[in-house]
């Protein structure tokens, strides 16, 4: 299992990053493109939808939705949070892949992430236009 928690800060205003990465092999690389995958190392920025969906962002242009296994506390009003990859591998393909690790009060919450989809380019600029007008 490969830990790789990314500190977040929201709306994309900064990011740290603390992580041990083991090198991957690049058998299936083709593939994980296929399937949109990503780096919790490539994500700079997040946005809560709501208490159980979160958008990431990576790189300058894409959006992943992360379905959260039902409610997560405190990640529609907190500022900064951690990805950490479960499932094996450095990359984030699948939901059971990755979860969520988001500060409270009485010490860190784990949320695990159910679904993950890119959002489309129509689907991004929407996300982008709603949150212009927040």
């Amino acid at each position: 299992m490969k830990i790789l928690p990314v500190l977040l800060a929201a709306g994309g205003l900064g990011l740290a990053a603390s992580f041990a990465v083991e090198a991957q092999p690049e058998t299936g690389s083709a593939q994980r493109a296929a399937r949109q995958c990503f780096l919790p190392t490539q994500v700079n920025g997040f946005s809560a939808v709501d208490r159980d969906t979160v958008h990431v962002k990576v790189s300058a242009s894409q959006v992943y939705e992360l379905e959260l296994f039902g409610d997560c506390p405190d990640v529609d009003w907190e500022q900064r949070i951690a990805i950490r990859s479960t499932g094996g591998s450095n990359w984030v393909c699948r939901g059971l892949d990755a979860e969520l690790i988001v500060p409270s009060p009485i010490g860190p919450t784990r949320c695990p992430v159910s679904t993950i989809r890119r959002l489309s380019d129509e689907e991004v600029q929407a996300w982008r236009e709603s949150r212009r007008r927040n």
